[in-house]
């Protein structure tokens, strides 16, 4: 009973940490068709601006403030950057992000170094917030995901219920009838990545306190968001929140679990042709943990290629 209540909490927060992040890349990938490798790398410099800000103004005003260069950064590249090979097709904005990506990690490194920087959580919410199983959890990692449902919440009735969603959409799907209706369709979509962008430098100001804040974390999460986008359906919020938490349930449920599918053939009397089988057999599950968002995306795409909740073509 613990492990399953354990597993679940730290598997939903996990899962809605993804959310933070991937929320801004559904706008950008699944509503402008852009290939952003570069989105977790703006992740990181939302965590290092926050932790940089930190220590003159506080960590709220950091938090709140951090994000607004992100989003700028994120308007620049798409004007004097991506603009410029979108004509050209997917492959060269892919191209073009990666190289963006390997530029901002050496930025980082120049001015941080290749080690992990003192970003903490702050004395405020260093506490904990309840106790389960006689142990105690973490306050923050509540805030954490109360910060991304209110993210999934704002964002979904921007595109929704306002004007500007509708704007936003309409010259997304109808680019024609948007420009004959008087809108500057490429004025929209840098405001749509930058906005994006926004986001995933408000997921690192808020998750770099509470986890590693390095050189490295783009890494970490550079292939993670693009799996929760295709899992959930190109463009989708919702379906970008149901994979982020399937994702994080699925990962945390199998970290905690020691046993390899031998154990489990056992159980029909096949352990002995398991162990003669070796390689994957014997493994734990927990060592192939992070597998399972990947064969979580095959089975989707194999069953349902345009994601959970994506429009099919």
């Amino acid at each position: 009973m613990e492990y399953f209540v354990v597993s679940l909490l730290n598997g939903t927060i996990y899962g809605l940490l993804l959310f933070m992040v991937s929320a801004g890349l559904t706008l950008i990938f699944g509503m402008m068709g852009v290939l952003n490798f570069s989105h977790a790398s703006f992740y990181m410099v939302g965590a290092y601006l926050a932790f940089t800000l930190a220590r003159p103004l506080g960590f709220w005003p950091a938090i709140l403030i951090a994000p607004l260069p992100v989003g700028l950064l994120g308007i620049a590249v798409e004007r004097f950057i991506l603009r410029r090979v979108h004509r050209h097709g997917h492959a060269h904005e892919l191209l073009v992000t990666f190289g963006l990506s390997l530029v901002i990690a050496e930025i980082v490194k120049l001015f941080y170094g290749n080690y992990p920087v003192d970003f903490h959580v702050p004395t405020s919410l260093n506490f904990a917030a309840f106790h389960i199983f006689g142990s105690d959890y973490p306050a923050y990692r509540v805030f954490m995901g109360l910060i991304s449902l209110v993210m999934f919440g704002l964002v979904f009735l921007l595109l929704t219920r306002t004007r500007a969603g509708i704007i936003v959409r309409s010259a997304i799907y109808k680019p024609r009838m948007a420009e004959a209706l008087g809108h500057n369709v490429p004025l929209v979509f840098m405001g749509v990545f930058g906005v994006g962008t926004m986001l995933a430098g408000l997921a690192g100001a808020v998750a770099g306190a509470f986890y590693t804040t390095s050189p490295s974390m783009a890494l970490d999460f550079g292939v993670i968001v693009f799996v929760v986008v295709v899992v959930g359906g190109l463009g989708s919020l919702e379906g970008a929140m149901i994979a982020s938490l399937l994702i994080g349930l699925v990962s945390s449920f199998a970290v905690g679990i020691d046993k390899s599918v031998a154990d489990l053939c056992a159980l029909f009397g096949a352990r002995e042709w398991a162990e003669h089988v070796g390689g994957l057999m014997t493994l734990n599950i927990s060592s192939l943990a992070g597998t399972f968002p990947f064969v979580l995306m095959l089975l989707v795409l194999m069953l349902r290629p345009s994601g959970l909740m994506g429009e099919k073509g």
